[in-house]
């Protein structure tokens, strides 16, 4: 007898307490931001490049361009969290976490958003950023699809595709989203390693 199914479903049942849904709640939700990156980088190149990085905010489609925690609570169902959403849409939580976090690698002069003057160009898609119940506690899936442009010409300089996946530690809500920081930080770590090997090419 297979128990996983009825094992998910009570799982998340206990974590949501009474369902997520995707209508308007009349009660007030937690807002969460991702928690204070767990990364100690060193700079991977012997220098910085004398580029300046510009990092646009991923585009993304409805739901994941919302500030709505997405959850997949079985297979080919998708939802929310009730109650709980993060502080500003996730495209822009993603777009400062990987700013932060490639500062730290020293991969560049200065990186920043691309409303900054910039000599190349980080855009993104962002494909996943849910938690997924393929397993009890729940594992957080982060993908993105990046292109390297000019700044001025907006000519493509190369392009990759980043994913990552991380279990949380229980089902409740915040260590969802302590996963969603752990994932965060895997996906920047992925990313300053490739920006690494395109040097020659900037």
């Amino acid at each position: 007898m297979n128990l996983r199914p009825t094992l998910a479903l009570t799982a998340i049942a206990l974590l949501l307490g009474g369902g997520c849904t995707i209508l308007p709640q009349g009660e007030p939700a937690t807002l969460y931001r991702l928690p204070a990156s767990t990364q100690s980088p060193t700079s991977l190149a012997s220098a910085p490049l004398p580029l300046r990085l510009g990092v646009a905010a991923p585009e993304a489609g409805h739901l994941l361009g919302s500030n709505r925690i997405v959850v997949y609570p079985e297979r080919n169902v998708v939802n929310v969290y009730e109650g709980a959403r993060w502080y500003d849409d996730a495209p822009d939580l993603l777009q400062t976490r990987l700013i932060s976090g490639l500062q730290q690698f020293q991969l560049f002069a200065n990186v920043g958003s691309d409303r900054l003057p910039s000599d190349v160009v980080l855009l993104s898609e962002l494909r996943h950023f849910q938690s997924e119940y393929d397993n009890i506690p729940p594992s957080v899936n982060v993908q993105i699809d990046v292109q390297l442009v000019g700044a001025q010409s907006r000519k493509p300089i190369t392009a990759n595709s980043f994913a990552t996946r991380v279990q949380a530690s229980s089902v409740d809500i915040p260590d969802v989203v302590d996963a969603f920081g752990r994932a965060s930080d895997a996906l920047t770590e992925q990313l300053a390693a490739w920006l690494e090997g395109q040097a020659s090419d900037l």
